[in-house]
Order: C-alpha cells, then structure tokens, then sequence
C-alpha cells in the first residue's frame, strides 16, 4: 500500500457495516432469548430488528471514515523493477522480470535463485519506506530449494525494521510503510473493542431475561 490514503468508504457502506454488526450482537441476544424462554417471539423478532438499527445509527457515520485500500497500479512495479534491475543475474537466473512482480496491494520479490540477497534486502527496505513489500523466501525447510534463505532474510530484516512494520507468513515475509502498520493498530484496537464489550453486552442480557 502506497502512501497515498485511499478515499472515505462512505456513509452508505458505513451504514451497512453497522447494520450488520448491530445484526451479529442482535443474533447473539436472540440466541439467549430463546435458550431462556423460547415462548417469547415477539422479543425474539424484536432482538433481531432493533440492534441492527441502532448499529446503522450508531455506528454508521464513524465507520464510514474508514478508508478504503489504495490498488497500487504498474506505476510502483515499474519503479521497483528500475530500483532492482541493477542485481539481475542474465536468463535462466534471477531476474526482475520473472522475480519482481505486483498483487496489486504490494510488490512481490521473489528472492530464489538470488546470488546478492544482501543487495535486494537493502533494496527492497528503501522501496518499504513508501509501498508494502513481500519478501518471497519460503517456508525455510529442510528439504526446501534454499532452506537458508528465509532466516538469512529475516534476520537481515529484524537488524532494520521494526517489529510493528514486519509480518510473517508461510512463504513470505512483508514489510510495510509506517502510515500502513497505524492503520492496521488501529483496525486491530476496533477489532479488541467489538470482542471485548460483545460478550459483555450479551452477558448483561441473558441477566436480564433470565
């Protein structure tokens, strides 16, 4: 994801992503309304209605200043591949055309097949400062084609980088620009937030009517 912030999810979509959270905690409180008394219907229609829209209310105008995900284009690859065409290594060998390639949310160097990992590492950290970048490195197995690329990558990367913009997966390792990791503190804070005061909220509930 560029530095550039994508635009506003808008009131329309905030309002459904409302509803539909307000849906998830009205099921909830259904669920205890029929587990205590199941002869109560018209409170059962009743859970399933209201929160829905209270959600919308509620929750739809703060959720529709979220931003949506900026597509990053060719403009990013074609200036990665620019960056990183110094380090390829001729036909058959590692080469940014067949190596450096784009998903559309951040650019993918596939570091196999590599002779100077060090030099794309560095590379591919100051590309980091504006887009996401994925290192392809592997699972590091024993019986994989460089059972040593993935730790040598890493701790490469560890040496640079911050923990908060580091992400590992299966296969790869992403490092991200520093407005992408607060977005994604941020998302993970609401995400906490929904967990925590649910569960609350439903358990206040079945006291309620128990």
């Amino acid at each position: 994801m560029s530095l550039k912030e994508g635009e506003p999810v808008g009131l329309g979509t905030g309002l459904q992503a409302g509803a539909f959270m307000g849906l998830y905690l009205g099921f909830s409180l259904a669920v205890i309304s029929v587990l205590t008394d199941p002869g109560e219907l018209k409170r059962l229609v009743s859970l399933m209605c209201i929160p829905p829209m209270f959600g919308a209310v509620l929750l739809g105008p703060f959720l529709a200043r979220r931003r949506r995900p900026v597509f990053l284009g060719q403009q990013p690859l074609v200036q990665a591949r620019e960056i990183l065409h110094r380090f390829n290594e001729g036909r058959g060998n590692w080469r940014v055309l067949s190596h450096v390639k784009s998903d559309g949310m951040a650019i993918r160097i596939d570091m196999h097949n590599l002779s100077n990992v060090t030099g794309v590492v560095d590379a591919g950290l100051v590309l980091a400062e504006q887009y996401s970048i994925k290192f392809i490195v592997g699972q590091g197995a024993s019986n994989s084609r460089q059972p040593e690329l993935r730790n040598k990558v890493l701790s490469q990367i560890e040496d640079k980088v911050s923990i908060a913009r580091r992400k590992r997966s299966a296969k790869s390792i992403e490092v991200s620009p520093e407005p992408t990791v607060k977005y994604v503190d941020q998302q993970k804070k609401i995400n906490r937030a929904i967990l925590i005061l649910l569960p609350i909220v439903s358990f206040f509930a079945w006291l309620e009517m128990k």
